[in-house]
């Protein structure tokens, strides 16, 4: 395709190519504004905190970073997590978004602005937002549907939801997602000879590096992936499917070019993410990049094939394809034996649970119950697709009807992105971040072609209505002049006849590219619908729009603004509002030593950790399945079983979460069947028959007795029945089973106000001396009379 001349400067088309660069421009800097700011909802509503779960371990360790430096982050053992195991910070952490906020917060104090770490880490968030909406533009395809894209990515719900101004986190979603294209793109590599020519189709910094060839991009490219490091090479092998390989360019260029500039990209980003400790050699060892590395493969094979036809005559080049592929052969059976072998050794071959739970989504809660556990492992409902992404769900099948006219190599992988997305969301609901991106782009396609096709028609319809009036204008005129017209006949046929002969001289000093332009024309006008249509058309379009904008903002304002540490909930007599995580912390840091182990359920590990600097058994890493395996055995058994396992792992406080006074729904007894299925897959005594009726799950008269009896049910009912006098739980919607009873080895230490959070301690061991002693008594008050006995010193 030839290349698009720029018009000289001074001329009208130069003026108004510049005024739409500065007004794009301008347009783009509103969309980071509105990005930035329609997340500010949480701190006007709240106040700047950190009010998530997960985050607090990223806030905590990025607060060790600024204050200790980054040589003593790579080596921090934290003896506060898992014990006694404990967890070194440096080895288990990526460590991208941490280096982010501890460089930004020593760049702001260094230029005296003096932000404390929280606020930073508070408003990470919503700048990441803006530069995500600017990438979004750059990835898609035109100024206008770059521009729409950009525009919905800013305020698209689950974006808000997941990157709003309280979630400091980066969400460790599995990157098979990604990978998956390279299954599709293996096919694809036969094409590796059509380039993908377009100037416009440029995806950020990958395409970058495909259009132009440059080094430069490509060290951006490996750079930014070191960044984002990450279990896959996502950009790379995904991209390169597209390489601009042609006939018509020199075999040498081909050769050394490309190949240079993917060893660059892939070789370079592969090395960087390996100097990672938590990556390591699971970027080249694990199963889920072996598809990635074939496509490198073929695409080197590809390569050296064109080289060797363009050296060798035509005979010599059949004797050379004969020989590279029987070495080939012999090679790829190697290798081959090779990865058999390597994914052999593993029970998983080679695929970690997460990945397998993408390709089998009933695998997780077959074999790793701590996988299925986590709520945004499970399968999104078919309202929280019209929740997140709303009307974009409509514009996304006319976005994928648009790249098909025409279908190219950039639509083409738009398309196959769309599709992945739709199924991966599908399989978790934490995967909705995956198709956010892809739903905008989809949509920011479909309403700038429907906007051009609108516009065009209103504007061709009008200016066919002015010409039409003019005509009759004219003609009125010239009827009454006969011998005039008929005067002017010859001229007129002499003047055709110019015409036609410059037409034809033009024709023949055109390019073959001409009759493509016709089409085009041709195209137009087959596009062009009538005024009134189009008009209404227009007015629906923005309509959509506007209910777009009014959902969007609402969810920012009420459903995502709204934090989980603290709840909120509006009644007849105003809003209400429930601190009582914070307030259980404080007192956890006020009230207990230092040394103090708490356990919890996993979920309030980083929490207790960071809020209350309180050593924890197990936090949101879950990393071993065994130490929560243990924690959930002890939940799950009745009180003395429970505190012997407790008081095994040097554990003073256990703390459990309670909603069924004020009806908070994601509390420990909601959660308790995990903790039964989890601990049941360490120690098979425990079994999730046991705390069913009937296959139900209850905590009411019909409950099991090993439901009644074990420590999680006593610890949150215990003297609930005191609230209400009848023991009603508003989560549950019935009364609870068992009202009245006492903890023999543990006591209560602290109920938060709303009875959400409560905090038990385990009682001291029993004087087994005592014990004897009282056994010795029995024995002598039977055996020998009261006076010869002799006094025990020790009663």
């Amino acid at each position: 395709m030839a290349a698009v001349e720029s018009p000289p400067p001074g001329t009208p088309s130069a003026m108004r190519n510049a005024f739409g660069t500065v007004l794009s421009a301008l347009i783009l800097v509103l969309i980071g504004v509105l990005a930035f700011s329609i997340r500010l909802f949480s701190v006007i509503k709240y106040e700047s905190v950190i009010h998530e779960f997960d985050p607090y371990f990223n806030y905590r360790v990025t607060q060790f970073l600024s204050k200790n430096g980054i040589y003593e982050f790579w080596n921090w053992f934290d003896d506060r997590t898992w014990y006694p195991l404990g967890r070194v910070i440096g080895g288990t952490v990526y460590p991208g978004l941490t280096l982010t906020a501890g460089t930004i917060w020593w760049v702001l104090n260094s230029i005296n602005i003096p932000l404390s770490v929280e606020t930073v880490c508070v408003f990470t968030a919503p700048v990441f937002s803006a530069f995500a909406s600017w990438a979004t533009y750059l990835l898609t395809k035109g100024s206008g549907a770059g521009l729409a894209a950009a525009a919905l990515l800013a305020m698209v719900c689950y974006s808000i939801g997941l990157f709003g101004i309280f979630f400091f986190f980066k969400l460790g979603c599995s990157t098979m997602s990604c990978n998956f294209f390279f299954l599709i793109f293996i096919l694809w590599s036969v094409r590796i000879i059509k380039c993908l020519q377009q100037p416009t189709s440029s995806f950020l910094l990958s395409m970058q590096t495909l259009n132009t060839g440059s080094l430069f991009y490509a060290t951006l490219n490996a750079i930014a992936y070191f960044y984002m490091v990450r279990l896959g090479i996502i950009p790379h092998f995904v991209l390169l499917s597209f390489l601009p390989f042609s006939p018509q360019l020199s075999f040498f260029f081909i050769f050394l070019h490309h190949i240079v500039r993917m060893h660059m990209q892939v070789v370079l980003g592969t090395l960087l993410a390996a100097l990672v400790p938590v990556v390591g050699f699971n970027a080249v060892l694990t199963s889920e990049h072996f598809a990635s590395f074939l496509v490198f493969i073929i695409i080197h094979v590809v390569a050296l094939v064109y080289y060797i036809k363009g050296i060798l005559t035509p005979k010599m080049f059949k004797v050379a394809v004969t020989l590279v592929v029987s070495i080939g052969l012999v090679v790829c059976l190697i290798v081959v034996a090779v990865l058999v072998a390597l994914v052999a050794s593993s029970p998983t071959g080679g695929w970690s649970g997460r990945s397998l739970s993408l390709l089998d989504p009933t695998y997780a809660s077959k074999y790793i119950p701590i996988i299925a556990s986590v709520s945004e492992h499970q399968p999104p409902t078919w309202p929280s697709y019209f929740m997140d992404i709303n009307v974009l769900a409509f514009l996304v099948p006319a976005g994928i009807i648009a790249c098909f006219s025409p279908l190219s190599d950039a639509s083409s992988f738009v398309v196959l992105y769309i599709v992945m997305s739709v199924y991966f969301s599908g399989v978790m609901v934490r995967l909705m971040l995956v198709l956010a991106p892809a739903a905008c782009i989809m949509s920011g396609i479909a309403l700038s072609q429907a906007f051009d096709v609108f516009t065009g028609s209103i504007k061709y319809q009008l200016s066919s209505k002015s010409k039409d009036d003019a005509e009759d204008n004219t003609s009125t005129k010239n009827a009454p002049k006969d011998d005039a017209s008929s005067g002017k006949t010859d001229k007129g046929e002499e003047v055709a006849k110019e015409r036609s002969s410059k037409k034809g001289k033009k024709k023949e000093r055109e390019p073959a590219e001409k009759p493509s332009v016709k089409s085009k024309i041709v195209k137009k006008k087959a596009l062009v619908l009538p005024l009134e249509a189009s008009i209404v058309a227009l007015l629906l379009l923005i309509m959509l729009g506007a209910f777009y904008v009014i959902h969007c903002v609402w969810a920012a304002a009420e459903a995502y603004s709204a934090p989980s540490i603290v709840l909120t909930s509006q009644s007849h007599d105003g809003l209400h509002v429930f601190d009582d995580f914070r307030e259980s912390y404080a007192w956890l840091s006020h009230n207990t030593d230092v040394d103090d182990k708490v356990a919890s359920w996993w979920d309030y590990g980083y929490q207790t950790t960071a809020m209350a600097n309180r050593t924890v058994i197990v936090d949101n890493n879950t990393w071993n399945n065994t130490h929560i395996a243990t924690v959930g055995t002890a939940m799950s058994s009745p009180e003395k079983a429970a505190w012997e396992i407790f008081n095994s792992l040097d554990v003073k406080y256990v703390l459990v979460v309670f909603g069924g006074v004020i009806g908070y729904p994601s509390d420990d007894i909601n959660k308790f069947l995990w903790m039964v299925r989890i601990g049941g897959g360490e120690f098979p005594h425990i079994k999730e028959a046991d705390y069913l009726r009937d296959g139900q799950y209850r905590i009411d008269s019909e409950a099991t007795p090993t439901m009644l009896n074990c420590l999680m049910y006593k610890l949150c009912y215990y003297r609930f029945v005191e609230t209400d006098g009848k023991g009603y739980d508003r989560v549950r919607r019935t009364e609870i089973g068992k009202k009245y009873f006492k903890l023999t080895h543990f006591e209560e230490v602290f109920t938060s106000h709303h009875w959400m959070v409560r905090i038990y301690k385990l009682k001291p061991q029993k004087n087994r001396i005592r014990g004897r002693v009282k056994k010795l008594k029995q024995k002598t008050s039977s055996g020998v009379s009261s006076k010869s006995a002799k006094k025990n010193p020790w009663m």
